[in-house]
């Protein structure tokens, strides 16, 4: 197919993949319906957390790891992470995808407990002190991840699984996680329970389908993908709706997974 070749008609084709994928019968093949599998708030901001972090290769694949996550974690996540004894963290030792093997599980919960224990909530975590600054995600990505890095026990192989624009990287996961706490609308597929940071400040992720689909659709000139990539794409999109740019990352990806382009 050929792609619309002006602004408003660009934003209508958009808007029509947007309501066809912005819908949950959609995500049921994708890692954003591991935590719509829980209720309580902690619970779903982890495994949106993990899932997000182990997103990469196969769907289902990621989907299965997770789902033997969630075994190991007892199906409490919280509650495990909060109060595991040395050995039932033992049973940790036995999880991998890819390259993230049982040392970086460990140190990922580990640094969950000191978050809830120390910051009282992951989004704390992020955005703590970041109110009324200008490029909030930007900040916030670079905090977290040095927190991240900085706490004790913290193994250098770890740290390759959290990225920061202060590493050039365009932060694609993580992106990816902000857009599931923070948009907002009654479709149900983002949660929209993180209030310190607004629809209108996120960052769109530019993983692979959505990259390959925005470049083809004038959406991204830069020759590489790094983080002003991702932001050129969100300035972008945010022609199309400065409230909510990153809504349109559910259109590109599902355009490219669909391979409608």
């Amino acid at each position: 197919m050929t792609y619309p070749g002006n602004q408003n008609e660009l934003k209508e084709f958009l808007d029509s993949r947007l309501e066809r994928y912005n819908r949950q019968s959609f995500i049921e093949l994708d890692p954003i319906s591991i935590p719509h599998l829980f209720s309580k708030r902690e619970d779903v901001e982890i495994m949106a957390f993990m899932a997000s972090i182990l997103a990469w290769g196969q769907r289902v694949t990621i989907l299965n790891k997770c789902k033997s996550l969630i075994q190991l974690f007892e199906e409490e996540p919280f509650r495990f992470i909060s109060e595991a004894s040395d050995a039932e963290l033992k049973q940790l030792e036995r999880f991998k995808h890819r390259t993230f093997n049982a040392e970086d599980l460990l140190y990922f919960v580990r640094f969950l407990r000191f978050v809830y224990q120390s910051r009282g909530s992951l989004e704390n975590a992020f955005f703590n002190g970041l109110e009324g600054k200008e490029n909030k995600v930007e900040l916030a990505l670079n905090q977290f991840r040095e927190s991240f890095i900085s706490h004790s026990g913290f193994p250098s192989r770890t740290g390759k699984h959290i990225s920061a624009p202060s590493k050039k990287s365009a932060c694609k996961r993580l992106n990816m996680f902000l857009r599931w706490m923070v948009r907002k609308d009654k479709m149900g597929v983002d949660f929209g329970i993180w209030n310190m940071v607004s629809p209108s400040e996120l960052i769109c992720p530019c993983d692979l389908h959505v990259d390959r689909v925005a470049r083809k659709l004038g959406l991204i000139q830069r020759p590489q993908t790094d983080w002003l990539t991702a932001i050129e794409l969100t300035e972008n999109l945010r022609i199309f709706d400065p409230n909510d740019p990153v809504k349109y990352d559910l259109a590109l990806f599902g355009l490219g997974v669909e391979g409608e382009l």
